[in-house]
């Protein structure tokens, strides 16, 4: 196998200084002692950390987003698994104007979303409710939970399911014994990246959100306006902080490499 050269080594360090240093001095501001933002050079300090404490917003706010990103990734799973076993497995006239429909919201940019969200959830009725902040992100995530359900449904072994059919398994017990567990990688990548792409979102959301239902971007988004203290950047700190511990747990009971690209074990093993 052919090894990378001194100039390919060199040009990937600098990419990955390139992508951590704004990570990196996020998370060092965060322990300055200052009232300013300032990198702490000889002393270091909790101070902001425990500044969190007395803005139960921000408390709050994560929350939400915790809320709002597990329950809309979760109902586009619902709506991405019939999708995907209908794309994947048979041919009828649409469907790949269909397909083409399913991915649409990748192609509008989120501001144009937003303000469309705004307009119609207004003239019904429902606007700056949860409600439609979880009908919002569900049509926003639904193509990356449809990407990669789709992805393992279409590598996923028929062979099985006559094995299943044969031995008189009927249509519940197949998809419950055969086809999830077979495509369950897939899900669990497709809900990993929906629910990334829920939590993250600003652009869309905060068109949206109301008092009450402010999302984490959407709060350190308006406290920034006003404020130009460290705060925001020992909430940083504290997200990535159990961004990395929960990555980590995860890499360590489940694989990463799984999550990342929606494999599963042998494929003898969806059948037992």
């Amino acid at each position: 196998m052919k090894r990378n050269g001194p100039i390919a080594l060199a040009f990937h360090a600098l990419f990955v200084v390139f992508m951590l240093a704004p990570i990196v001095v996020v998370c060092w501001v965060a322990f300055t002692p200052e009232g300013f933002l300032s990198i702490p050079t000889t002393n270091f300090s909790l101070r902001w950390f425990r500044t969190i404490a007395a803005y139960p917003e921000f408390v709050h706010a994560f929350g939400v987003s915790l809320w709002l990103g597990a329950l809309s990734s979760f109902v586009s799973l619902l709506f991405a698994v019939p999708a995907a076993l209908a794309i994947s497995r048979y041919r009828f006239p649409g469907r790949e104007a269909l397909s083409a429909l399913f991915l649409s919201p990748l192609m509008i940019p989120h501001v144009v979303l937003g303000i469309a969200f705004l307009r119609f959830f207004t003239s019904v009725g429902v606007g700056g409710t949860f409600l439609a902040l979880v009908i919002a992100h569900v049509i926003v995530v639904f193509p990356f939970a449809l990407r990669l359900t789709l992805a393992a449904a279409t590598g996923m072994d028929r062979r099985i399911e006559m094995a299943a059919i044969s031995l008189g398994a009927d249509g519940w017990t197949m998809f419950r014994r055969v086809i999830l567990p077979s495509i369950l990688p897939g899900l669990i990548s497709g809900w990993a990246l929906a629910f990334i792409q829920s939590f993250d979102d600003l652009t869309m959301t905060v068109f949206l959100a109301a008092p009450g239902t402010e999302t984490l971007p959407v709060r350190m988004f308006l406290y920034i306006q006003d404020n130009i203290d460290p705060l925001v950047t020992s909430v940083s700190a504290s997200v990535i902080a159990i961004t990395m511990t929960v990555l980590i747990l995860l890499d360590r009971f489940y694989g990463l490499d799984r999550v990342l690209t929606a494999k599963g074990g042998e494929r003898g093993d969806a059948g037992r």
